[in-house]
């Protein structure tokens, strides 16, 4: 081989190499860019709600964004690779930031919404400027059609492994607290391996402040890894009025526990689920109606309830035979199953050799069992999204009623009838639309506010069952009950005028594909509580 040859074959392989390190730091920054949509507005649900709507908020404005960044791209002429890495560092910093400053933010002002936006436009045009850089760096080593289809298959490539690794391990195990680090660091690897390789095409008189700048962002990421932990539970805590002695962030939603003297309290995505103080008035009227209503009761459905405090009232009936509890999140039954509080709470009732615990999601559940049950106990989230509310639907009700015996009793928890009114009719209507006689009653829990239930029956008899009398005439000496009994229930199933519900509004039925419920419940007299 010449000289001549040898000295092409080289360049060759340094341009080779060249444009390969170009399309890996595509592909990097293709995984950082997705999952720094999925953080955003995972964040984006968790401090606003309704995840649909910021799900498509946060990815559009994203969208939006990175069309802006790809527009500016056109302004830069010169320096491409040095403003390419700039791109890089300056998102490794608000990639990586970019939650603890919403955490932070919220322990201050109620508008941590326009931080999260925020974020959201500045990450998505800090994007939209890589491919266009990219591809314009490229273009000395590959003809135009190669070019653009090579980077844009790295990007794309990129974007699917990052959806795999937010699914399976950024949400699941590293959660809202490292995940943002993960780009962080993804994104400054990117700028390091693109300063190493291409050293000799840098300019000269830009390599030192490079240099300084790469040191800078890298003593920024150490000292965020470092002190991101205290810094969320500090935003975290100063979201809660007591001290929280336990939280994690599970594959499905934000979990948190907290302590005032003696008493605790369990939170889902900010939401109150229970209170020791004065659980009992929750849980005895959500079991006790619904088992009295039905003697003989042998295999009861649990739907939600990770706590494991419905089940530990089911356990009072020692001719119940079989209790099958169904919640999605496993981070849930195993708290309810282990956890020092929980546990001494539900008096272990989760461990109980009557009861099933299957995770899955309850819909699905319904879809797929071969069990039939006299009893359905449901006690999930309040229906404040579109997922949530599904479980809410004519379509969920009926598929419950066909895994029921004759006769069989459901019960839902269904909101506030003051603070939501026409979330807590809805669900009586949807329940009334799948063939169940229902009778809704209400109680007075403190640390929750005034709260409802709806109780179904289901029955071929269309002569009309007086639900209210029944439930009236309960009595619960046989069990021990720390508040429940009959001139409780005869309270409970006494309502006064509709004062909250204007006398011609209409309420519909809740549906999968007509999903109503968790916009009455977003519309409700929340400002009142």
């Amino acid at each position: 081989m010449s000289v001549a040859s040898s000295g092409k074959t080289e360049h060759q392989l340094s341009q080779r190499l060249k444009s390969n390190v170009l399309k890996i730091a595509l592909f990097a920054t293709g995984l950082a860019g997705i999952v720094a949509e999925y953080v955003l507005s995972t964040l984006a649900t968790y401090f606003l709600g309704d995840s649909v709507f910021q799900w498509t908020m946060i990815v559009s404005m994203m969208l939006f964004s990175m069309g802006l960044g790809s527009r500016l791209s056109k302004l830069f002429e010169q320096q491409l690779l040095q403003k390419f890495i700039y791109v890089e560092f300056t998102l490794s910093i608000l990639s990586a930031f970019a939650a603890l400053l919403a955490y932070t933010a919220a322990a201050y002002t109620v508008y941590t919404g326009f931080i999260i936006y925020g974020f959201s436009i500045l990450i998505g045009l800090l994007i939209g400027l890589e491919i266009p850089l990219v591809i314009r760096l490229n273009d000395e080593f590959e003809e135009l059609k190669v070019n653009v289809s090579s980077v844009m298959e790295k990007d794309y490539y990129g974007s699917l492994l990052g959806g795999i690794f937010f699914a399976f391990i950024g949400l699941p195990y590293l959660g809202l607290t490292y995940t943002p680090f993960i780009l962080g660091i993804t994104n400054f690897l990117v700028a390091l391996l693109l300063l190493l390789v291409l050293w000799s095409v840098i300019e000269k008189k830009v390599k030192r402040s490079l240099g300084i700048t790469a040191f800078v962002v890298a003593c920024v990421l150490v000292s965020g890894l470092i002190f991101a932990e205290p810094i969320i539970l500090y935003g975290e805590q100063q979201r809660y009025k007591d001290k929280i002695i336990y939280q994690e962030q599970s594959r499905y939603q934000r979990i948190v526990m907290t302590q005032w003297k003696e008493h605790y309290w369990l939170f889902i995505n900010g939401n109150q689920q229970l209170s020791t103080l004065d659980e009992q008035m929750y849980h005895e009227p959500l079991v006790h109606p619904a088992m009295k209503m039905l003697p003989g009761v042998r295999d009861v459905l649990v739907l939600g309830g990770g706590d494991g405090c419905a089940v530990r009232e089911i356990l009072k009936y020692s001719e119940v035979k079989n209790i099958t509890l169904v919640d999605l999140d496993p981070a849930m039954t195993k708290l309810g199953k282990n956890h020092p509080v929980l546990k001494t709470l539900n008096q272990g009732a989760l461990h109980h050799e009557k009861v099933k615990v299957v995770n899955q999601d309850a819909f699905h559940f319904l879809e797929n069992t071969h069990q039939f049950f006299d009893v359905i106990i449901i006690d999930l989230p309040d229906p404040n999204t579109v997922e949530l509310g599904r479980l809410y639907s004519s379509e969920f009700y009926t598929l419950a009623s066909r895994q029921m015996r004759p006769q069989g009793v459901l019960i839902t928890q269904a909101g506030s009838p003051y603070f939501a009114t026409k979330a807590f009719h809805c669900i009586n209507k949807t329940m009334e639309s799948a063939g169940f006689q229902t009778q809704a009653f209400h109680n007075q829990v403190l640390t929750m506010g005034e709260w409802g239930w709806v109780l179904g029956l289901k029955t071929n008899d269309t002569t009309g069952i007086n639900l209210k009398a029944r439930l009236q005439s309960l009595t619960f000496q046989d069990i021990e009950t720390a508040w429940l009994n009959q001139e409780a229930m005869q309270l409970m199933t006494s309502f006064g005028k509709d004062f909250f519900l204007p006398e011609n509004d209409s309420i519909e039925v809740n549906t999968v594909h007509h999903p109503v419920l968790y916009r009455y419940y977003l519309d409700g007299n929340w400002d009142i509580y």
